[in-house]
């Protein structure tokens, strides 16, 4: 079967060739109703415009497309450390873009990548797979980090989040703590919201308080002091990241609180801050885990694989001088 054309598409959307091109190369005023059946006619067809088709057959780009939410922290920039060197050994370069927004549409920004790269590496924890997947190009090679909900059609990789909380409270309970509270991430992230349901899970008919949070270090310091505020009893803070935990910690010792005599403080990730700071956490190999999303579909391009893989990374307990290591 032969790829299909500028005017197949125009056929099927029943507009004119300038208007497809105008639409798909994001050229000019276009009227929305117009745009609608420009993307669904190319969508239906899996129309890749000539620019891109060529790349892909033809002359590789070495790119990779990379596509993450609003980035911001440490947890980012060591995704983004381990895959640049991973690009990089292979004779890659990578093309960034976010996604700005709690909801835009995964479609605008993946059409930017058309026809520049050779594949993509998608992380939108915020988004159902379905919703990735759907939105990504035909043909266009794709690996998936931290998706929301199950992968079926593309390689995917993640934390898995129940195995490093489990290890933490074992942990946090083994050394005498009673009252153990959670400073939760945001509610729309996958990571989160697995995190907060295995410190629910995990402490069975205790009572589960909750705070919430936003991954970042104020969000650590304004749960503390909400705690205070509600004069919950508590002797240890588990956060869902690290920064959320140092900000408990700052919290803490701005009162004139012992930690981790009198609390315990834990986090997640290991950012290298937190090595710096003495903070327990659970390990997550965050370059690595980054650096195997980019060999994975470097194959793909290169190789021409063609199962899908679902990789989970255990994090590993490493114990510090925040809950008395």
């Amino acid at each position: 079967m032969s790829e299909p054309t500028i005017r197949d598409v125009a056929r099927l959307a029943q507009v004119s060739i300038a208007s497809v091109s105008r639409t798909l190369n994001n050229l000019g005023s276009v009227a929305e109703g117009t745009r609608r059946k420009v993307e669904d006619a190319a969508k239906q067809l899996g129309y890749v415009p000539h620019a891109g088709a060529r790349s892909l057959s033809l002359a590789k780009t070495r790119a990779i497309g990379v596509v993450l939410p609003d980035t911001h922290g440490e947890f980012f920039s060591e995704v983004m450390r381990g895959m640049d060197r991973e690009a990089s050994a292979r004779d890659y370069v990578l093309l960034l873009s976010n996604m700005h927004g709690a909801r835009e549409h995964p479609e605008h920004v993946l059409r930017t990548m058309r026809g520049r790269v050779d594949g993509v590496i998608v992380m939108a924890p915020h988004l159902d797979a379905d919703e990735v997947e759907n939105a990504l190009p035909p043909r266009l090679p794709a690996v998936l980090l931290n998706a929301h909900g199950s992968v079926r059609s593309h390689s995917s990789f993640g934390i898995d989040n129940n195995h490093g909380v489990r290890s933490i409270l074992d942990h946090l309970k083994a050394i005498g703590r009673q009252n153990i509270v959670h400073i939760a991430g945001p509610s729309d992230n996958v990571d989160a919201q697995q995190r907060c349901d295995a410190f629910r899970s995990a402490m069975g008919k205790r009572k589960s308080v909750v705070v919430a949070g936003d991954y970042s270090e104020e969000s650590g310091i304004a749960a503390v002091r909400k705690l205070f505020d509600g004069g919950i009893e508590f002797d240890a803070i588990f956060a869902a990241n690290d920064m959320m935990a140092i900000g408990a910690i700052e919290e803490l010792r701005e009162r004139g609180i012992d930690v981790p005599a009198a609390v315990a403080v834990a986090g997640f990730d290991d950012v290298p801050l937190a090595r710096h700071l003495g903070l327990t956490t659970a390990r997550i190999r965050i370059d690595e885990l980054g650096a195997h999303a980019i060999a994975r579909l470097i194959d793909i391009i290169d190789r021409g694989e063609e199962s899908t893989v679902q990789g989970l990374h255990a994090p590993e307990l490493i114990v510090r001088t925040s809950t008395g290591g």
